[in-house]
């Protein structure tokens, strides 16, 4: 995915986490955004494609969201 700004080229990659909770989707969503920001420098998007959860024993034993993120590479 590229992208034009302020009159130069940019490039964007696109990648694709998973993050999880036994919370909400919503916080697996969050960890999976913060824990990528981490090592991941100008985070620009981050799409929520995918959520499900995980049982055990019959009961919801942890949400799970599927995140797509695009970040600029740094030139």
């Amino acid at each position: 995915m590229a992208k034009q700004t302020n009159g130069t080229d940019s490039v964007y990659r696109v990648t694709e986490i998973i993050g999880t909770s036994t919370k909400s989707w919503e916080e697996a969503a969050k960890n999976a955004v913060e824990t990528a920001a981490r090592s991941l420098r100008d985070l620009r998007v981050a799409e929520v494609i995918k959520t499900d959860v995980t049982v055990e024993n019959g009961k919801v034993k942890a949400f799970r969201a599927r995140v797509q993120l695009s970040f600029k590479y740094q030139g």
